[in-house]
C-alpha cells in the first residue's frame, strides 16, 4: 500500500463556528487509508476540538490570544508542522491563511491550500485588524497557496474582485452529514414539552450566534407582522448570545411586545434534535457564504426561509423561500406561504429539501473533492 498522504489542517480556533464544524465533518468523512489528517489551532481546542480528538485525530493547540499578531507562537507552528512533516497544509480563513501559509513555506516549502469562508467585509462589523489581514491576503494570494478553495460562488467572485487569481480558486461548497441530520417526528412532542408548549404549537427557529450580521432585530420585526391568527406562533431561537442572558435581545423583544412567544436556548448540543422538530428554520442574515444550518434543516426535512445572502439562493433552490435581507415584511410573508400549505404539500417540500442535499452536498461527496485538491497540491511523492 502507498504511503498515506499527510494533511495538516490550520485553523484559528476551534469554538463552534460553520467552518469550524466543517473542518470537523471533513475529518470524519476524510478516507483515513489514503489521508493521515492532523489538526493546529492556533488558539484553543474548544468545543468542536473536543469532537476532533474523539474522532481520533491529532490536535494540536498553539495557545495565542485571539485578536494578537502570533509573533510567539509563529515559532510553536514552525515546529508543529516540521515535527509531522505534512504533504499538504491545509488553512481555514484569513489568519490561518496568512500565518499557516507562511509558517509551510517556511518550514520546508511544504505546499498550501487556502480555505476561504467568508463574503462579508463591511468595516462596520468587521475588526479593524482582520481587514488589514485580508488586505495581506490578497497580496499573498497570488503566490502562497497552490489552491485555494472557496466555500461558496459568492466568496469566489468576492474575492476575484479583491485581487485573487482566479486560475488558482476552486469552488467546493460546505457538506453535509446526512445521517446525523435526518427527518424524525418522533420527538416533536417531547421537544414542545420540554419548552412549556402543546403538542401541536408551530415553531420557527433560528440557530445563529446573536452578532450584528446575524440581524436578530429584523427577525424579531418580522414576527411582530405576523397577522392575528398567527399570534400563536412560537420562536426558538439557538446560538451563543442568543439566550436570556442578552439584554439587547431582550429589550428589542420586550420593545415589539413579542417577549412570550420567544424561547432563548443559548449554545445547544441537540442540534440535529432541534432541528427536526421545528416547522420552519429560519434566517435573517445580512451577510453569509454558505450558511451551514440552512442545509442542515433541509436535510431534516423542515423547510426553510431564508435571506438572498452568499450561496443560500443556490442551496435552497425550490424547496424554501428567498426573500431579499433586512425586509421584515417579506420575511414574515415568507412564512405565512409556509405554514399555511397542506400536509401533503408541506410533506412534498420536506422531501424535496433532503433529497436536494444528498444529491448536491452529501459530505462524503465533498471529501472527495477535497481529496482532489490535497492529490493536486501534493504532487508527485
Amino acid at each position: 500500500m502507498s504511503e498515506r498522504i499527510r494533511v495538516m489542517h490550520i485553523i484559528g480556533g476551534l469554538d463552534a463556528g460553520g467552518a469550524e464544524w466543517m473542518l470537523y465533518r471533513l475529518l470524519r468523512a476524510t478516507d483515513r487509508e489514503r489521508f493521515a489528517p492532523s489538526v493546529v489551532s492556533l488558539t484553543s481546542g474548544g468545543i468542536v476540538g473536543e469532537r476532533i480528538s474523539e474522532a481520533d485525530v491529532p490536535l494540536r493547540t498553539i495557545g495565542l490570544s485571539r485578536g494578537k499578531l502570533p509573533t510567539g507562537g509563529f515559532g510553536r507552528l514552525r515546529h508543529a508542522i516540521r515535527q509531522t512533516k505534512p504533504h499538504v497544509v491545509q488553512t481555514w480563513m484569513y489568519h490561518s491563511n496568512l500565518f499557516g501559509g507562511l509558517a509551510a513555506k517556511l518550514s520546508g516549502r511544504v505546499p498550501v491550500a487556502w480555505g476561504v469562508h467568508h463574503t462579508d467585509h463591511d468595516p462596520t462589523t468587521t475588526p479593524r485588524r482582520t481587514l488589514l489581514i485580508v488586505r495581506a491576503c490578497t497580496l499573498a494570494s497570488r503566490w502562497l497557496p497552490k489552491r485555494i478553495i472557496c466555500c461558496s460562488e459568492a466568496t469566489r467572485r468576492t474575492h476575484e474582485s479583491l485581487g485573487y487569481p482566479a486560475d488558482r480558486m476552486v469552488v467546493i461548497p460546505n457538506g453535509f452529514d446526512t445521517e446525523e441530520f435526518s427527518p424524525s417526528r418522533a420527538d416533536r412532542g417531547g421537544f414542545r414539552k420540554s419548552l412549556g408548549l402543546p403538542e401541536g404549537t408551530a415553531l420557527i427557529g433560528m440557530l445563529a450566534r446573536y452578532h450584528p450580521q446575524k440581524d436578530h432585530r429584523t427577525l424579531v420585526e418580522a414576527a411582530a407582522l405576523l397577522p392575528p391568527e398567527k399570534r400563536d406562533v412560537h420562536f426558538v431561537l439557538c446560538g451563543d448570545g442568543a439566550d436570556a442572558g442578552n439584554r439587547d435581545l431582550r429589550a428589542l423583544l420586550d420593545a415589539r411586545a413579542v417577549t412570550e412567544r420567544f424561547h432563548l436556548l443559548g449554545r445547544r448540543d441537540d442540534v440535529p434534535r432541534i432541528l427536526a422538530s421545528l416547522d420552519l428554520v429560519t434566517s435573517s442574515s445580512s451577510g453569509e457564504a454558505f450558511p451551514l444550518v440552512i442545509g442542515e434543516a433541509m436535510a431534516s426535512g423542515t423547510p426553510v426561509a431564508c435571506t438572498d445572502v452568499g450561496d443560500s439562493r443556490l442551496i435552497v433552490g425550490d424547496a424554501g423561500a428567498i426573500v431579499p435581507p433586512r425586509n421584515p415584511a417579506a420575511l414574515a410573508e415568507a412564512w405565512m406561504g409556509l405554514l399555511n400549505l397542506d400536509g401533503a404539500e408541506k410533506a412534498r417540500l420536506a422531501h424535496v429539501a433532503r433529497a436536494r442535499i444528498v444529491e448536491r452536498f452529501e459530505i462524503h461527496g465533498i471529501a472527495e473533492r477535497y481529496a482532489d485538491i490535497h492529490y493536486e497540491v501534493a504532487g508527485p511523492r
